[in-house]
């Protein structure tokens, strides 16, 4: 394949999923302000339960599996065969905000309001809500917000370069805990001022996956770094921050 196809098809990668990630995030954050009410979900009763489980579910499982060295393989082959390995950051940036904005577009909302805050409440809530999001954008960044976007790949393949990981991230947030992302991103799910029981059963679904899920991906560090890793994790905290060196 000569380089001007390669940059074409970078790019296309590169610009498709940063647009969706854009358009999931904004989703994310006004569904979960709202409670999820905005959904545009075409299903009533039974038939929405059914349909929301199905997008609750499908996140951490295609998400896990996507980390897991089977779908590794299959990101690889989601992109012309000589890019597949250096695309497939961006193509599991793609699809995780394909997800994301499935979710919370298609959600059907049941309109079962449990508690919404007033006055003094609701600007305690509002400013839980923005420092959750400040949060999760610099655990994100200490995180390597060029991986975490997918920029890592497309920018890649621009340079004629293979994409550089480099080693887990020990700085900032992660002094504190070791998954600060994850922690992030249970903490959207429950500060929005709007109480509903769609938004109750998808905080509690998905926190129990920022709880269990990055066990595995603990595993996976521990075989790539060995001793590194083991003496990282004996000495900060999982996901609850210790906030004395």
């Amino acid at each position: 394949m000569n380089r001007s196809r390669r940059v074409a098809i970078a790019l296309l990668y590169g610009i498709a999923s940063h647009a969706i990630f854009v358009v999931a995030v904004t989703f994310m954050v006004i569904a979960l302000y709202n409670g999820l009410r905005i959904g545009r979900g075409p299903f009533h009763g039974t038939w929405a339960w059914l349909a929301n489980t199905l997008l609750i579910v499908q996140f951490p499982l295609l998400h896990s599996y996507l980390l897991s060295a089977g779908g590794r393989k299959i990101l690889a082959r989601l992109a012309p065969a000589d890019l597949g390995q250096d695309l497939a950051p961006t193509t599991f940036a793609l699809i995780s905000s394909l997800q994301v904005l499935a979710t919370f577009a298609l959600w059907s909302p049941s309109g079962i309001v449990l508690d919404e805050a007033n006055g003094a409440w609701l600007w305690l809530f509002r400013a839980s809500f923005a420092g959750s999001w400040l949060f999760l954008i610099k655990a994100l960044n200490d995180a390597g917000l060029e991986l975490q976007t997918g920029f890592v790949g497309w920018s890649s393949v621009l340079r004629g370069k293979r994409p550089e990981f480099g080693e887990f991230p020990t700085h900032g947030l992660f002094r504190l805990c070791r998954q600060p992302v994850y922690l992030g991103f249970a903490l959207t799910l429950w500060t929005g001022p709007v109480h509903t029981l769609d938004g109750l059963v998808l905080a509690l679904t998905w926190t129990t996956y920022c709880i269990a899920g990055p066990l595995h991906k603990e595993l996976r560090y521990l075989g790539w770094y060995g001793e590194r890793f083991s003496r990282y994790r004996a000495s900060v905290p999982y996901i609850l921050p210790r906030l004395r060196s």
